[in-house]
Order: structure tokens, then C-alpha cells, then sequence
């Protein structure tokens, strides 16, 4: 019995071998393999570039056969007078390197090829790969080393500028676009940023506006840059945002704005707060300091927030400069709490501003841009980054923000003017 079994089970394990059959991926890889016998990554890629070009070559004749209305060879009644004439020799870079073809021509040159359109060199799709470095932060002569490297051709600076300065249209076209007729809160932050003039490096503002629309998507409004920040350059994009669509706000988080929009509320950015007043304290105690602040911003009611000030006061006391700080400003903290603790937390959290200024600033530190083009094309595709890190995410706990608003008479009456417009 146990041979009879030994034996089935042979027989049923031949059955399974023979039932499941190689891929076309795993075939070719043996005839490669058979054929080129590689013995490192680089004979790997050689083997990959002699079957590029055929590969290439095939599909163009079939665009060919396609274009003309018969095949190569065929000697029957045509029905028309095009005809083959030759072909044209192109080297093309692909991602195993570079590859001869020949290209297929037609005698009325009418021949139009989709796989490697006239004029086209790189199948690659390099061009991404290169922007995709350079919203990175990685510098030319980094991005052509990596290219060379990995892909086997050079790359020059001039050929890298054109491919990132095809960016400055996008960014023009996003800097334009029409917005939202409504934002529910705006958030506008500065930071400063080297940029070479006239043979000198000076320091340029950048100016952001995060926004959240009705249904708590996040969208950065704009990039701006002047050579100082100053509220008569605030005011002059908050007058361009109007041009671009926006015609009310609830809140605004920014420092000593007039208020722009009817009825918006001006709120002290926290962040900025914050900033102004860990000025005045050593490395040692931010963190602690940090905390106890947040008790003051973030109590439970504005009882329990001026009871923890008076602590925060008495704790930090060593530290004038930075508690006079929140004593000047502690009227911003008490009006937060004219608002629910949602809608609160919406204000005082700093995680969205700051992961803007992180993830610009990782790309601004290593030195001086040569030009406010280089300098507005890195932000831009940085914001794309952003843009696909959010994806499409609304601000956390947003329904109960909506619902906290909606408690208010004047509020909840301004939204649903825009909701219906929607």
C-alpha cells in the first residue's frame, strides 16, 4: 500500500508540473539567458538593448503596414500610390541605454509613427525621472551623474534646464487658475529663500496660502516672491485671489492683516507665535515649553485656558521675552474660543503649514538659486509632491467642523449661499 501511494503521489505531482505551463515572461527570459549567458546586471542590460531594437523595429513596421493598407512584400493590387521607400537610421535612449533603430519612411512622407513619434529620441520617459529628482532638491550635476550611471548615456545641463523649464508653463497655468468661490479657513505663511542677483546672494520672501474649501480639501493657493514680506504685499495677493475667484472667507490665520474679506475672521497664526517666542528660549526647553503652551491654546474652555496662562506665566517667568510674547497676543488664544473645539483645533494645529515649510525648505537649504525661475519651478513641482501626498484626503475629523459651524447663525447662512452654488 505504501508503494501504490508513493507511487500515486509521483504521478500526481508529474500531472501538476505538466498542467502548469511557463509564461511568456519566463520563456524569454531562458532564450535570453541561453543566448547571452549574463553573468553581471550590465550584460543583462546589453542583452535587453539587442532586443529593444527589434522589438522597436517590428512594431513600426507594423505601424507601417497599418498606414500603407498591406504588408511588406505583398504584391497585390494596391489601392494606393504611397509606397516604402527605406528607412531612417535614429538612435533612441531607452531605460536599458541607447538603441539603433531603423525607421520605416514612405514615399509622401505622410508616414506618422505613434510609438517614436519624428523628432522624438528618448522612450525612456526620462523627462519624468528628471523632474521627479529635481523636486527632490538634487542639483544638475547630481541628476546628469544618476542618469549616467543608471541609464548608460550622458545628459546636458542645457538638455536638464529645458526639461525643468517645461514646468514654468504649468506653474504659470496653476498660478491662474480659477479658485473656489469660498474657503472655509486660509492659512498664509512666508519664509526667506537665497536667491543670486546682480552677481550678490540676497534673500527673497516666499509667500503660500494654504487653503480649505467647504468639504475640507486642502489646495495651496499660490507662490509669490518679492525681495521683503510686508502686509502691502499681502494685501496685494489677497486682491489677486479675489481676480482669481475667491469672494468670501470665514477665517484667516495670519499676523497684522487687515481683514480683506467682509466678515472674515483675522486670527494670529499660532505658528508664527510660536516661532516668535521660542526666540527667547534656549534649545534646552523648547520642548517643554512647547507643551506647556499648548495647554493654554488647546484647554478644553477659555476658563481652563487662562488658568493654565496664569501657570505657563509662572512657569516660564525666567523667560521675559518669550512670555510677553503671549501676554501681548492672549486676546488671539481667548477669541478662539468663540468657536468650537473642532473648529479650534483647525486653527491652532500647525501640522499642515509646517509640513509646507518642511518640505520647501529641503530643497532650499543647500545654497543660492541662480534665478527666481529655478527657484519658483523646484516650489511648484514640491507642491505637486504635496499634492499627491495629501491625495485628495479632507482635514481630519472635518465633519465635526462642518457641524460646529453650522451652530452659528451668520456661518452656517454664508456656507449655504456657496453650497448651492456648487
Amino acid at each position: 500500500e505504501k508503494v501504490c501511494y508513493n507511487e500515486r503521489k509521483e504521478k500526481g505531482m508529474n500531472e501538476m508540473a505538466k498542467k502548469r505551463e511557463s509564461t511568456p515572461g519566463e520563456n524569454l527570459a531562458k532564450q535570453i539567458i541561453e543566448q547571452y549567458k549574463p553573468k553581471s546586471v550590465a550584460d543583462m542590460q546589453d542583452a535587453l538593448k539587442d532586443i529593444f531594437g527589434p522589438m522597436f523595429e517590428a512594431m513600426l513596421q507594423g505601424e507601417m503596414n497599418n498606414h500603407l493598407g498591406y504588408e511588406s512584400n505583398d504584391h497585390g493590387i494596391k489601392t494606393t500610390d504611397n509606397r516604402r521607400n527605406g528607412y531612417t537610421n535614429k538612435k533612441v535612449k531607452t531605460s536599458a541605454g541607447e538603441v539603433d533603430i531603423k525607421v520605416p519612411r514612405d514615399r509622401d512622407s505622410s508616414f506618422e509613427p505613434q510609438l517614436i513619434p519624428k523628432r522624438q529620441k528618448d522612450v525612456s520617459e526620462i523627462e519624468e525621472k528628471i523632474l521627479a529628482m529635481y523636486a527632490k532638491g538634487m542639483s544638475q550635476r547630481d541628476i546628469a551623474e544618476t542618469i549616467e550611471n543608471i541609464y548608460g548615456f550622458e545628459i546636458s545641463h542645457e538638455t536638464l534646464s529645458q526639461i525643468t523649464d517645461c514646468v514654468l508653463d504649468k506653474l504659470d497655468d496653476w498660478q491662474n487658475r480659477p479658485l473656489k468661490r469660498m474657503y472655509t479657513f486660509l492659512f498664509a505663511d512666508c519664509m526667506y529663500v537665497t536667491i543670486r542677483k546682480e552677481y550678490k546672494s540676497k534673500n527673497y520672501a516666499v509667500y503660500t496660502i494654504l487653503g480649505y474649501d467647504l468639504d475640507g480639501q486642502k489646495d495651496i493657493l499660490g507662490l509669490w516672491l518679492n525681495e521683503s514680506e510686508s502686509k502691502h504685499t499681502w494685501m496685494q495677493i489677497f486682491d489677486e485671489l479675489k481676480t482669481r475667484g475667491v469672494e468670501d472667507v470665514l477665517f484667516i490665520c495670519i499676523d497684522g492683516a487687515k481683514a480683506i474679506f467682509k466678515d472674515v475672521v483675522v486670527q494670529r497664526c499660532i505658528v508664527h507665535l510660536i516661532r516668535n517666542s521660542i526666540k527667547y528660549v534656549p534649545s534646552k526647553d523648547y520642548k517643554k515649553f512647547t507643551q506647556s503652551l499648548k495647554k493654554v491654546y488647546g484647554a478644553p474652555s477659555l476658563t481652563a485656558s487662562r488658568k493654565a496662562f496664569e501657570q505657563f506665566c509662572q512657569e516660564w517667568s525666567q523667560y521675559p521675552g518669550a512670555v510677553d510674547v503671549w501676554k501681548r497676543n492672549f486676546n488671539h488664544i481667548e477669541q478662539l474660543f468663540d468657536y468650537g473645539s473642532a473648529v479650534r483645533k483647525v486653527m491652532y494645529t500647525t501640522n499642515a503649514v509646517e509640513s509646507i515649510n518642511s518640505s520647501f525648505r529641503k530643497v532650499t537649504k543647500k545654497g543660492a538659486f541662480p534665478n527666481e525661475n529655478a527657484l519658483l519651478k523646484l516650489l511648484y513641482l514640491r507642491t505637486t509632491e504635496l499634492y499627491k501626498k495629501w491625495n485628495g484626503s479632507k482635514v481630519q475629523n472635518w465633519a465635526m467642523v462642518r457641524n460646529q459651524l453650522a451652530t452659528n447663525e451668520k456661518i452656517s447662512a454664508r456656507i449655504e449661499k456657496y453650497e448651492h452654488m456648487i
